[in-house]
């Protein structure tokens, strides 16, 4: 794993994480994860699920970790791959979702034109992205959505019913005119390590037309490891060098930037928790 960055001068949260392919994919225990992430002053968590398996381990992990909250879904992906079992699956999301404080959100739901090509595929995924939309309202839950070469799509879906009270646009990808959009909807947008990476100037175009309160920062660990570890596997503790990257775009003070992204978590996912909850 690489090394750690320097603690930052105020606490932050992970927006988006998946505690349990960060083990499978690394090794590292759960416990060790938080340890580390705290150590720099990541100590809070959002822990994502992908499928009914994935998010109840994260339900278990908030309920024994309080300084985590759980995400559950089904991942466009997966009701592309497995339709067979978006049915049940998705009845299963709906009784997670409802269990109690540690659930705080719906996602990744939304929609996957990079690995999905088939019309019908990207039909089913659109259906199942509806209905997680109508479980999160349901629970009263925050929606958290993966939109991957999709943008168009994905407002459609999203402007065609009543929407939760909060929306986040998970590991944001689009530019500055997308980012408007969702803005003007009133979207928080997560940002990942990949907008340390020189390629992505429309990332960081987009972070510039975000008004501050609704930018959000997130690993999608073990995927998209932030500059200077680019390359090498990815955990919590290393959002510390995306919340350097994103102060020093906006032209923020540091510690400034930490009160002001964990306050925006707190407000996009319902609330304090942890120490705070």
């Amino acid at each position: 794993m690489p090394e750690l960055p320097a603690p930052l001068p105020y606490s932050v949260i992970d927006a988006h994480t998946h505690l349990a392919s960060v083990t499978e994919r690394v090794g590292m225990p759960v416990e060790a994860n938080l340890e580390l992430a705290r150590s720099v002053g990541v100590e809070r968590l959002v822990d994502v699920g992908w499928d009914v398996t994935s998010s109840r381990r994260c339900v278990e992990n908030a309920t024994h970790h309080p300084q985590v909250v759980a995400n559950v879904a089904l991942h466009p992906n997966d009701v592309a791959r497995y339709p067979e079992l978006v049915e049940a699956g998705l009845a299963e999301i709906e009784r997670l979702a409802n269990l109690g404080p540690q659930v705080r959100g719906v996602g990744e739901t939304g929609l996957d034109y990079f690995r999905t090509l088939d019309p019908a595929d990207q039909a089913r995924q659109r259906d199942a992205f509806a209905a997680h939309i109508a479980i999160a309202r349901s629970a009263n839950v925050t929606l958290v959505i993966h939109d991957r070469d999709a943008h168009d799509d994905v407002l459609d879906v999203l402007d065609a019913g009543p929407l939760p009270d909060r929306v986040v646009m998970h590991c944001f990808s689009g530019d500055a005119d997308f980012a408007r959009r969702c803005v003007e909807r009133g979207f928080w947008l997560s940002f990942p390590g990949v907008i340390t990476y020189n390629a992505n100037a429309h990332l960081r175009e987009a972070l510039a037309v975000t008004p501050r309160e609704k930018v959000l920062v997130e690993t999608d660990a073990p995927y998209l490891t932030p500059v200077p570890a680019r390359g090498r596997p990815n955990a919590s503790y290393l959002v510390a060098h995306t919340v350097r990257f994103v102060a020093a775009q906006r032209g923020w003070d540091l510690a400034d930037a930490c009160r002001q992204l964990t306050a925006n978590t707190f407000e996009a996912f319902g609330g304090p928790w942890g120490d705070d909850g």
